[in-house]
């Protein structure tokens, strides 16, 4: 195989991953609240992103961080996995799996409206284009199809989903400065991370309140959507002769996320589900196509 087949290969074993994801938040949610399954995953995380370091032979570097890289993760984690997540679990508590998937896929948009005042990046055309479009069909879809009436089954759940976008958005933004090897810096974070979660678990639910669903759920949760396949992704981006190749592959996963939503989560797709991420995956196209031309 050529670098660039094994490049789509492990895109395509990443795609298929974290298009699982939203059914297992979903399922997890079912047997523990969000904090305990943050608290769960973020832990089963720090084993295997350790597990792929030490396979490396790079854990003990990564155990003896400077002073600096110590503060970054602290940031850093405080931002991803704690805020994020802790945001992004209560929107899938509050929404269906078919609502809040989509719009978790509109933080590439929020990341050109952050980088404006952060980045001192001017709007294009384009950009503009796609933020109108993108949140065009974040509206059909937070309201069922009924744009006009601006009538949201759960308020709370579209903002918390929103907002989540623009951590995740600010978190890669900050992480342009952090120099260290991918890997390492994540696992850091999620290290430093887990004391914090840790406190907020003791203090709003309990941690040892759990069952055995709940805890392969959060397994499952860490493993694939914080661990593992991350390190695929990376590699595919590595592989290839050019990231743009990969990098399309990602717009496979919202629609492959809604055949698992529906088959093994149940819900009905509703057609304003299928509208509004018709929509939202044609901003980032539109999106993606300007800065390509303007590279």
């Amino acid at each position: 195989m050529t670098n660039q087949s094994k490049a789509y290969v492990y895109g395509l074993i990443s795609v298929g991953l974290w298009s699982t994801v939203a059914t297992a938040f979903k399922l997890s949610l079912q047997h523990l609240d969000y904090a305990q399954l943050l608290l769960y995953s973020s832990a089963v995380s720090v084993l295997v992103l350790g597990g792929i370091l030490a396979a490396r032979g790079k854990l003990k570097a990564a155990l003896r961080p400077t002073r600096r890289e110590m503060l970054l993760s602290l940031g850093f984690g405080a931002l991803n996995p704690f805020l994020y997540y802790l945001v992004l679990l209560q929107a899938y508590d509050l929404l269906p799996a078919q609502e809040a998937q989509p719009l978790n896929y509109t933080w590439a948009i929020a990341l050109a409206l952050l980088s404006i005042p952060l980045l001192k990046q001017k709007l294009s055309v384009a950009d503009l284009a796609a933020t109108f479009i993108s949140y065009c069909g974040v509206v059909i879809i937070a309201t069922r199809g009924a744009p006009l009436s601006m009538r949201f089954e759960s308020p709370l759940g579209v903002a918390l989903a929103l907002v989540s976008t623009v951590i995740w958005a600010l978190y890669w933004i900050l992480n342009t400065k952090d120099t260290r090897e991918p890997v390492a810096g994540l696992f850091l974070n999620f290290l430093l991370s887990l004391p914090l979660t840790l406190a907020y678990t003791c203090l709003f639910s309990d941690p040892l309140d759990v069952d055995l669903p709940g805890l392969l759920g959060a397994a499952y949760v860490g493993t694939f959507e914080m661990g593992l396949t991350f390190v695929c992704w990376l590699t595919a981006l590595k592989l290839s002769t050019n990231t743009a190749k990969v990098g399309n592959l990602i717009f496979i996963s919202p629609f492959l996320s809604l055949v698992f939503i529906h088959y093994l989560l149940g819900e009905v797709i509703l057609p304003s589900t299928f509208v509004g991420l018709a929509c939202i995956i044609a901003g980032l196209v539109i999106q993606r196509m300007g800065r390509l031309r303007r590279q």
